[in-house]
């Protein structure tokens, strides 16, 4: 069994690791990163290192791929010592990692990014470079032309190319940091598949993601960082959902969210939020004659692959969109269609996915993004009330443990968690009626998203109508019922949790009946 006392079981000794860190400490300034951290990675196993926000999982993808040096301890690579920092052509053979953030580079080609700096001669073989790409992608079975320009590919199919272009240079030990962050669905699928067929081959993989889920999906062992401590090492097999997040949050707080995540079915009878027969087109997505109700202290799931339009019903409630056609309707009275101002003063919060273009002002301090909504209501003979403000802030801040240096840090230097927390605190400053909120939880780590989900659901229990949207199953747990959106309509309803995951994939991608 696993336990939180360090220790590594269950990894076969078959041959050395393709990759081995051993007690590995590192240091800046006064902050520990890694305290005697030791994890390895046999061939051929997809090795899942999880952990919050600021456990150290990024400090040792630096380690393992060369780009810092340790204080103390050793890396090692298929038995051999870790090349010298400055041998960048030496791990590169040997590790390669591909980031959340794509290094594909736009202005080359498919076929040019994945042999970019392999070539020994200031010659290039144009059509032999052409030959060997269409060789390695047909050789594990990916599907790209090597002649299309990079920047006309999709987030999966760059993927492919940072997948391939590891390959191409021999590395045999692959790191992914968080790949299916900017996937739908059934890319996620296809993602897995390539994972297997990959680990088979021999490949080590170090899959790092703040999915849990995945982690049971297409991991053999976990390891579990937490304040810069390896806590657990253990197959996933012996990991159960409960320990692992008690492993990465400590107990204490995982059973808190257990706490907050209970669903009651308590509703009131007139919907808060009625959508009758909803019309509306935008680039991301559109649907057409959509009619939903969300009441008072419910929190209702829309569920749909991106572009399947619930994103656009979100966006169209909040004032962001006008609708084509269809009526919105809050607490009986009607919305007026594209007047954000207006649905914000009528009593609804909004949550955006991508809170960087739409959730707060990145060189404002945490004070002013929490407050921005409710100013009117600090004003005393038109000037805003400083001391009114704060304490308003301070409020929501500790509600939601919002973690900053002080009131005036901007938001630009808070972590992605703190980001996101802050960006929900402001949509409920103005206590609103109405709560809707899209993907609240991207980006964030474990500890984050589950706090995040029980504020959510907290507002629920205390009246407020919520109306969640998302494409990540787990955030659906806090919901007492799901719609599924597909190509602009529902097509299914759900009413008794726990939601059957197949189920609500295949509706969404069009396999299942509609309910």
């Amino acid at each position: 069994m696993a336990t939180e006392d360090g220790m590594e079981r269950g990894r076969p000794e078959v041959g050395p690791p393709a990759a081995e860190a051993e007690a590995i400490w590192k240091s800046f300034g006064r902050t520990k990163a890694l305290q005697d951290v030791s994890v390895s990675v046999a061939p051929g196993e997809c090795h899942a290192l999880v952990g919050r926000n600021g456990a150290g999982k990024s400090t040792l993808v630096a380690v393992l791929t060369g780009l810092l040096k340790p204080d103390r301890g050793s890396v090692r690579l298929y038995g051999e010592p870790a090349p010298g920092l400055g041998d960048r052509a030496a791990w590169q053979e040997r590790v390669a990692c591909v980031y959340q953030r794509s290094m594909v580079i736009p202005s080359l080609s498919v076929g040019e990014n994945i042999f970019l700096n392999r070539s020994e001669s200031s010659l290039v073989r144009w059509h032999e470079l052409r030959r060997q790409a269409r060789q390695l992608l047909l050789g594990w079975g990916f599907d790209l032309d090597v002649d299309q320009p990079a920047a006309e590919l999709s987030v999966e199919q760059k993927q492919i190319v940072e997948i391939a272009r590891a390959l191409a240079s021999g590395a045999r030990f692959l790191i992914l940091d968080e790949p299916t962050a900017s996937l739908e669905s059934h890319a996620i699928e296809r993602l897995f598949e390539r994972v297997r067929r990959v680990k088979a081959s021999g490949v080590a993989i170090l899959y790092i993601s703040h999915h849990l889920e995945e982690v049971y999906e297409i991991c053999d062992r976990a390891t579990v960082l937490r304040d810069g401590k390896r806590v657990v090492s253990a197959p996933v097999a012996e990991l159960d959902h409960e320990h692992l997040v008690a492993a990465m949050v400590g107990g204490e707080l995982a059973r808190t969210v257990r706490e907050q995540t209970a669903l009651r079915d308590d509703v009131d009878e007139r919907p808060r939020l009625r959508v009758r027969s909803l019309s509306v087109q935008t680039p991301l997505g559109s649907v057409e004659d959509v009619s939903l109700e969300v009441h008072a202290g419910e929190c209702v799931g829309l569920f749909g692959l991106r572009g399947s339009g619930t994103a656009a019903i979100a966006d169209a409630i909040a004032g962001l969109v006008k609708p084509s056609a269809g009526e919105i309707e809050l607490d009986g009275g009607a919305l007026q269609p594209g007047k954000v101002d207006v649905a914000l003063r009528r009593g609804v919060g909004y949550v955006p996915e991508d809170r960087h273009a739409r959730g707060f002002v990145p060189t404002m301090g945490v004070v002013e993004n929490l407050t921005l909504p409710v100013l009117e209501l600090l004003c005393k003979w038109g000037i805003v009330s400083s001391v009114r403000r704060r304490e308003a802030a301070e409020t929501i801040a500790e509600r939601l443990q919002i973690v900053a240096a002080s009131g005036e840090q901007p938001l630009s230097e808070l972590s992605g968690g703190n980001q996101q927390k802050v960006v929900v605190g402001r949509a409920l400053a103005a206590r609103p009626s109405l709560l809707v909120v899209v993907s609240p939880t991207v980006g964030v780590d474990v500890a984050s998203k589950e706090a995040l989900l029980g504020v959510v659901d907290r507002a629920r229990e205390e009246g407020t109508a919520v109306l969640l949207v998302s494409d990540d199953l787990d955030e659906l747990r806090i919901c007492t019922r799901v719609l599924v959106v597909r190509r602009g309509s529902i097509v299914m309803e759900l009413r008794e949790p726990p939601w059957d995951r197949h189920q609500l994939i295949a509706a969404a991608e069009g396999l299942g009946t509609a309910a």
